[in-house]
């Protein structure tokens, strides 16, 4: 099943777009490049999802302060909060299975990229191609003419891992809420170095199509970053051009006149 219906697809979506790369230019006959425009037609396709997410995180934000307010109401009657958090989680299932989904979906594209760099584009799925695919018995692994696509390497593992810390960072800065010294040192810190050592052994295929999503996640972030700093900045502008309250008058004439 996941070979018919998922990896097969995208699979013969690779190979095609290498296969039109190659048509338009020998210079653009490179997997490399392919695997740039195919994560960026993956985020594209996704991009619903990231809206989703962000819409989740939004929740999460709202059902953590609801729960802060219940523990407090409820700090004497533990029986009565449990009763009453479990209520908040189940009105909110929408959020749980948005972010499910995204996960699940974020795991087939790993296994699908694990199979097609390690064994897939060395001949051994080309009989997965379809009867209309061109039929491509060889393609170039060698990107930009130095990285071994089929093959681990450090300095695009490096790569990845510095936009994963420059990502996390951008998120961190459009949090609504103040970010906390350890959230810092997991996300900013100990993500970037955990994914540096878990993809180390990882062929290099997968890491340019990491890279190239977490820069498409750059982008937007710092896209809606800089929206939300000028949103800011134009209120506190349409603030300060108010025109303010006359002060209350203290002059004598103004007093009322006193009883006789």
């Amino acid at each position: 099943m996941f070979e018919h219906y998922l990896y097969q697809p995208f699979f013969n979506l690779l190979v095609g777009l290498y296969w039109g790369l190659e048509r338009l230019s020998p210079a653009l006959a490179d997997m490399g490049i392919a695997v740039i425009v195919f994560s960026l037609i993956i985020r594209v396709l996704l991009f619903p999802l990231t809206l989703a997410g962000e819409r989740s995180e939004k929740e999460k934000i709202k059902i953590t302060k609801e729960i802060s307010a219940l523990k407090k109401t409820y700090s004497h009657d533990s029986i009565r909060m449990k009763s009453e958090i479990r209520r908040v989680m189940r009105t909110n299932t929408r959020m749980v299975l948005a972010t499910t989904f995204n996960l699940a979906i974020q795991l087939i594209i790993i296994l699908m990229l694990y199979r097609i760099f390690t064994t897939g584009l060395e001949g051994r799925d080309y009989h997965l191609l379809y009867s209309f695919m061109p039929q491509v018995s060889h393609v170039n692994l060698l990107f930009l003419g130095k990285y071994d696509l089929s093959h681990t390497n450090p300095v695009l593992n490096l790569i990845q891992s510095f936009m994963i810390f420059l990502v996390e960072l951008l998120i961190a800065l459009r949090s609504p809420l103040p970010v906390s010294r350890r959230d810092i040192l997991m996300m900013q810190f100990i993500l970037p170095l955990g994914s540096y050592l878990i993809f180390m052994f990882m062929p290099a295929g997968k890491k340019v199509f990491i890279i190239t999503s977490l820069v498409f996640s750059a982008v937007y972030n710092a896209a809606r970053l800089v929206q939300s700093l000028l949103r800011r900045a134009l209120a506190r502008l349409d603030r300060s051009t108010l025109p303010k309250s006359p002060p209350a008058s203290t002059s004598p004439e103004a007093a009322p006149p006193s009883a006789s």
